[in-house]
């Protein structure tokens, strides 16, 4: 064929280029029909932050795994890091503002709900609720504004589910304290300006200090090779004999229970978060349904297509109707312990069998970033073992059931 040849035309029809972003908001059973107009404008921001903010640029994040901090100054903007927790010259935000903020979060992306569950509901909330007068006016405002990011501390190498069990030491000096030992996973730990670290002190008994990352003898070393939470950086962190000065502790932090009260407070944000992942892949799978045609026809018109679809609208709209009712009595105080692990265990298991559902639904093109399922799939992983694995939330509700205590 000589250079002058006309090129032949490609046969075959091009594939189209799937819009799968649409927000659908099933609601069945009306669970969010008559939520206030305030709970609804959190919402709404942070859907629209999601829709225009994330969605353009969230799957080449994630693949090149790079830490989007000015994502996270936004949610600063545009006050979506708080977790209901009230701050100074903040206006009040209920506790379903802040779990619609979150669930709205996860269904644009797992790694930016997950940014602002440890900027709000662990760093801040633990100075909030266990730190100083001085140590709640340095922090609460630039943590809530996004301007300084905080980490939180547990999570050791060698105890992960055994928490309560740390080995990290704060030993009593005349100038104060010298932390030494070793966390792992710990979000922000890396790119932070403050840590939330949780350490056992001369007397046995867990404590709490705010430890700042630029301290000497803190080496924070980001962990690589994930699979999951690419877009936030997890770090290892060996404590070298950092010293800190006395008021470095947080006062209301003297035992593992006050650990216990801050997770139990966030456990019920990481069950909407799950329901965030839910949410998406849902909505991609109706999307592609109606988009994708096989056999002269759209996927959707097909019977074993279309009772997938309502297994998954099925599973969403129960969860949906949990966690709200659960939110409910949390307002009222009367949500316990092992009501907000059954949240949290129900929410990531219901959201592990939607997204494979999803996957396969989507066939070859279930496995591509861009398509949206593939993300969400692989970012459900790391909710459904943090902040309480399947097992422990497991082994807190059967407790619950038996009286009777089956943890080794």
């Amino acid at each position: 064929m000589s250079k002058d040849s006309p090129r032949p035309t490609a046969q075959g029809t091009e594939e189209p280029e799937y819009r799968l972003w649409e927000p659908l908001d099933p609601d069945v059973a009306g669970v969010f029909r008559d939520i206030s107009a305030e709970d609804t404008a959190y919402r709404d921001r942070a859907r629209a932050f999601v829709q225009d903010e994330v969605r353009p640029v969230i799957a080449d994040i994630w693949d090149r795994a790079e830490y989007p901090l000015d994502l996270a100054r936004r949610l600063g903007d545009l006050d979506l890091l708080r977790d209901g927790i009230d701050v100074p010259g903040f206006p009040h935000q209920s506790l379903l503002a802040a779990s619609l903020t979150m669930m709205e979060l996860a269904r644009g992306d797992g790694s930016v709900a997950t940014i602002a569950g440890v900027q709000g509901g662990l760093a801040l909330r633990s100075i909030a609720l266990c730190g100083s007068d001085a140590q709640r006016e340095r922090w609460l405002g630039p943590l809530a504004r996004g301007t300084e990011l905080g980490a939180f501390a547990l999570t050791e190498p060698t105890h992960g589910s055994d928490s309560v069990s740390l080995e990290t030491r704060a030993e009593t000096v005349p100038e104060g304290y010298v932390l030494t030992g070793h966390k792992k996973w710990i979000g922000s730990g890396s790119v932070g300006q403050i840590s939330v670290v949780w350490a056992r002190g001369d007397d046995g008994k867990v404590q709490g200090f705010l430890v700042p990352q630029d301290s000497e003898g803190y080496r924070a070393t980001t962990i690589e090779g994930k699979v999951s939470l690419r877009a936030i950086w997890q770090a290892h962190i060996a404590f070298d004999g950092v010293r800190l000065p006395a008021d470095a502790k947080m006062p209301g932090a003297n035992s593992f229970a006050d650990t216990a009260r801050v997770l139990q407070a966030t456990r019920l944000g990481v069950a909407w978060s799950a329901l965030g992942h839910a949410l998406a892949v849902y909505e991609t799978s109706v999307h592609y349904a109606a988009q994708r045609i096989q056999f002269g026809r759209p996927l959707a018109a097909s019977q074993i297509v279309q009772a997938r679809l309502a297994e998954m609208l099925s599973q969403l709209t129960s969860l949906q109707t949990l966690l709200m009712q659960l939110t409910r009595a949390e307002e009222r105080g009367d949500l316990s312990g092992p009501g907000a692990s059954l949240g949290k265990f129900t929410a990531t298991r219901t959201a592990r069998s939607m997204a494979a559902n999803a996957r396969d639904l989507l066939g070859g093109n279930g496995i591509l970033l861009e398509n949206r399922v593939a993300r969400h799939f692989a970012d459900i992983e790391a909710l459904h073992t943090y902040e309480g694995t399947e097992t422990v939330q497991a082994l807190i509700i059967g407790r619950e059931i038996t009286g009777l205590s089956a943890f080794a």
